[in-house]
């Protein structure tokens, strides 16, 4: 029987694929479940504000929301649910990902969404980890050791210079 996904991942479209596959990965690597939903605010509100109200009920304990140009995803689902929501502005052809950056990052007073890097998926999924983490001590030790794996991984770096 397969886990219940902990993490929701919603997108405005199938061409925000690419980008997100850093997060599948990142929770791959943690051993996270997740599940991933196209679900536009625009072009499928009721399926959008169902998915974000019974989110919790479902045990979803942090829910990621990319989102491109008129980037209202994040915004809406933080309008839905009570659960942490994190951002994640995907870079756009007219303004390279500024305008997504600034909708998502600009919400109003009462309805907070954590907002991540132009394209920033894997960060999106560390900081929803960090999120779980606060409560589940296994998920808090692997992110402790992904941390000394990565500070070696750098330290290593420096022994490959030849300056």
């Amino acid at each position: 029987m397969p886990k219940k996904p902990i993490v929701g991942i919603i997108m405005g479209s199938d061409s925000d694929l690419p980008v997100m596959k850093k997060a599948f990965e990142t929770f791959d690597y943690f051993n996270v479940s997740y599940e991933v939903k196209i679900l536009s605010a625009h072009r499928t509100p009721k399926q959008h504000s169902e998915y974000s109200f019974t989110a919790e009920r479902r045990g979803v304990k942090v829910i990621i929301a990319a989102a491109g140009g008129a980037a209202h995803l994040p915004g809406v689902t933080a309008a839905h649910t009570v659960l942490p929501v994190i951002g994640v502005p995907i870079k756009s052809k007219a303004l390279n990902g500024m305008d997504s950056l600034l909708s998502i990052v600009q919400m109003p007073s009462g309805v907070p969404v954590a907002t991540v890097a132009i394209d920033g998926a894997k960060n999106a999924a560390l900081l929803a980890l960090q999120i779980i983490a606060l409560s589940d001590k296994n998920i808090k030790q692997k992110l402790k050791s992904y941390k000394i794996k990565t500070e070696k991984e750098s330290i290593a770096k420096n022994d490959k210079l030849n300056v």
